[in-house]
């Protein structure tokens, strides 16, 4: 398996929140699809940040390229429709 790029060092590093526990007890599924959010999130806020500021123009190519640049796994097919639906909302 391919490791990740270090971080893009043309996008900003902005602070971020400290991290919380998550919450205990819950289906594998609900973690899942939280882990998948988050990824999301990242990965639209990076698109964002180069440029692609319409679903049309993130092609799963560019989202996976993104994701190398900012250092997260490659997203599956799914993550990336997901990416879309963000920056379309």
């Amino acid at each position: 398996m391919p490791t990740a790029a270090p971080p893009h060092p043309n996008l900003p590093s902005l602070p971020t929140l400290p991290k919380k526990r998550l919450p205990a007890e819950q289906p594998r599924e609900w973690y899942e699809t939280h882990n998948r959010r988050l990824k999301a999130m990242r990965l639209a806020i990076a698109l964002l940040h180069s440029g692609v500021y319409t679903p049309d123009r993130a092609d799963n190519r560019r989202i996976r390229t993104a994701a190398t640049q900012i250092g997260v796994h490659v997203p599956s097919d799914t993550t990336c429709a997901l990416v879309r639906t963000l920056m379309a909302g």
